[in-house]
């Protein structure tokens, strides 16, 4: 059977109240092995770790500060993110980056947070997990503010980039691209730009409960859909399902010391 690994998953979200054991089964019978929670902000600090204490072995936490979580008591939650580290293990900081979608009031501060927690995970020697979205000029302006050595590895959560973004994204490090649901969307860019990626920069992810994919679009995302998106990633790129599978797998058990 092929295993998957979902390496950004909320399953810890109010959306799974009530039947996430069901949905964790479901999940495992899909070939699903290992899930990575991200973290988000003190707010759901309690819910991701007790859900990962939970399905200890199957899930893996992250921790960091959401970009969208960045206001105006942003030094209090990035103090939290930093004690967190100091009393417990966890796989990569994350989920952390820059977002203008939502608002651009606190730009600065997202860029200042998003550094700290840079400078962190180089500390720790983890990866990142990042978040990006409609800030690529922050981005690059907090990349350019470090030495190429100083940034640590990590993976661009959600990716829906072009081939020509993922060139100049790579000159700055060693970055995995996060693949989800988007890819299967009919008008989606991504799909041809994963043509040229190589496959040992791509991971799977789902970010349940948000961006199914097809043919389950519209309804509420979970892990077991994975199997989607690597169906359209062999399908892109000429490689068979199972091919996928594992070097995705491969991919995410060498970024995040799985």
């Amino acid at each position: 059977m092929m295993k998957f690994i979902d390496t950004h998953t909320h399953l810890y979200d109010e959306a799974f109240d009530g039947d996430l054991d069901e949905v964790i089964l479901k999940i495992k019978e899909s070939g699903v092995v290992k899930c990575l929670f991200p973290g988000i902000d003190k707010s759901t600090y309690e819910r991701q770790s007790r859900c990962a204490e939970k399905y200890k072995g199957f899930v893996y936490e992250a921790m960091g500060l959401h970009p969208t979580s960045v206001g105006e008591n942003w030094k209090d939650e990035l103090d939290f993110v930093f004690s967190c580290f100091k009393s417990k293990k966890y796989i990569a900081v994350g989920e952390i980056g820059l977002d203008g979608y939502w608002s651009k009031d606190f730009m600065t501060e997202q860029k200042i947070v998003f550094a700290e927690q840079l400078k962190l995970a180089k500390k720790l020697d983890l990866p990142v997990i990042i978040h990006l979205r409609e800030a690529t000029d922050a981005l690059f302006e907090v990349f350019d503010s470090f030495k190429r050595e100083d940034l640590p590895c990590g993976v661009f959560h959600a990716f829906s980039g072009s081939y020509q973004m993922y060139e100049r994204l790579s000159k700055y490090g060693n970055f995995m691209f996060g693949i989800g649901g988007v890819v299967t969307y009919k008008k989606a860019g991504v799909a041809e730009s994963i043509v040229n990626i190589p496959l040992d920069k791509l991971l799977l992810e789902t970010d349940s409960p948000y961006l199914t994919p097809v043919p389950n679009r519209g309804k509420r995302n979970d892990s077991s859909n994975l199997v989607y998106i690597a169906e359209k990633i062999a399908q892109v790129k000429g490689l068979s399902v199972e091919e996928v599978a594992e070097a995705t797998y491969e991919n995410a058990c060498r970024l995040f010391g799985l």
